[in-house]
């Protein structure tokens, strides 16, 4: 189905939901190298902080479930509405957090709102580029998540340092509300079919069941998961031991965000345009394959800050070329007026892995130290691409001709 003329340049469309990335996705990595300060200002044991990840996480997986039925019958642009301008809200709430309980339920607030947009925001690209551009297109959205390193993530470090940690919230609030408007300004419904039969919990709960009986959904569920566990694992205290073994400031690890960022930025695009040219499933697996090797030997080879900026920036660089690839091929796995649902659920067993993944991380960090959350990660990423590898095949183009022709 082609879009109708009226509908705005392509570059803008990915502008919008760019924006929408980069705030969505740097109020939750700002998390990782505040940790400390969070700590600190609030007297929270190291034990308990992953929780705030965890926190995140789980609100998010279960609001993804919610919104995913939503999001095939009503369309996508009211829900990037409602969660662009609830996310505003909970992350302004957040100045007002002086507790540990109280900073745990803004965050779950904010994992709500996360769990409205991070799925729909997937879906919304399936639905509005035709496949051999999906990647491509992907791949410069989720460079906001790139951007937010770079420039976003290390500005907040910064802020937390010199004015507490509430203060990188209050500037993601505002970036929030300026997504909000573009989107209202820019973002069009496009003219899919919508989901028909009528919106309840027993048709929502029918659809994912539905979904839940195809092995290739299950399969999708398990690498998304096995992969946000690995990277939580991985990233949640790396900026702490860095910090406590090398004696890393605040401002180094800001940098050091910037540095990943740079990474992202430089291959997430590009890693979408080779994965439109020569297939997703090869470079999902071989950066896979690669990032569990890197995890392993990142202990080991870390002996300072310099060695800790090339690991970071090649792990950035390895979940660059495994991320746009991977969300093209899950928009394929089902018909339109599903893919809302299958993103919506992919992400939430997904955000539940990560949520497992923080908590596993504080565990691991406390019992062994930084050691056992690299095997952890290891183990787990090198799980993604077993899955994907026997789980998860490319459509063939009469498939997607097919589909197409019947939507």
């Amino acid at each position: 189905m082609k879009l109708a003329k009226r509908q705005p340049p392509a570059l803008l469309v990915i502008l919008a939901l760019w924006l929408m990335v980069l705030a969505s996705s740097s109020q939750a990595t700002i998390v990782a190298p505040i940790l400390p300060r969070i700590g600190e200002a609030l007297n929270i044991p190291e034990a308990w902080q992953g929780s705030l990840v965890t926190g995140y996480s789980v609100a998010l997986s279960l609001f993804a479930i919610i919104i995913g039925p939503v999001s095939d019958h009503l369309g996508r642009r009211p829900v990037l509405l409602a969660g662009t301008s609830l996310m505003a809200v909970m992350l302004l709430m957040h100045s007002f957090a002086n507790d540990f309980v109280s900073l745990l339920t803004v965050r779950i607030g904010a994992g709500v709102s996360g769990g409205i947009l991070t799925g729909v925001a997937v879906a919304y690209v399936g639905d509005y580029f035709p496949y051999e551009k999906r990647g491509w297109a992907n791949g410069w959205v989720m460079s906001g998540f790139a951007f937010g390193q770079v420039v976003a993530v290390p500005v907040g470090t910064i802020l937390a340092e010199r004015y507490g940690f509430r203060a990188p919230f209050f500037l993601f609030a505002l970036i929030a509300a300026v997504s909000f408007f573009l989107i209202f300004i820019i973002i069009p419904q496009p003219p899919i079919k919508r989901l028909e039969e009528r919106l309840s919990v027993k048709s929502a709960l029918n659809n994912y069941w539905v979904l839940l009986q195809e092995a290739k959904v299950r399969s999708a569920a398990g690498a998304y998961a096995t992969m946000l566990f690995a990277v939580s694992t991985f990233v949640v205290f790396f900026p702490t031991w860095l910090e406590k073994e090398f004696q890393m400031t605040p401002s180094a690890t800001a940098t050091l965000f910037m540095v990943g960022g740079i990474a992202n930025i430089l291959v997430g695009p590009q890693a979408g345009r080779w994965s439109d040219k020569i297939g997703r499933k090869p470079i999902i697996i071989a950066s896979c394959a690669t990032s569990a090797v890197v995890f392993t030997a990142a202990p080991f080879i870390i002996t300072g800050t310099l060695s800790a900026y090339a690991v970071f920036f090649l792990v950035m660089i390895l979940l660059a070329l495994r991320l746009s690839p991977l969300q093209a091929l899950l928009t394929t796995l089902v018909p339109e007026h599903q893919r809302g649902s299958l993103m919506s659920l992919v992400v939430a067993v997904g955000q539940l892995g990560g949520g497992i993944g923080g908590i596993a991380a504080g565990v691991a960090y406390a019992q062994f130290g930084y050691m056992g959350n690299a095997f952890l990660s290891a183990l787990f990423i090198g799980l993604t691409g077993l899955i994907v590898w026997c789980g998860l095949e490319e459509p063939s183009r009469l498939l997607l001709s097919e589909r197409k022709r019947l939507s």
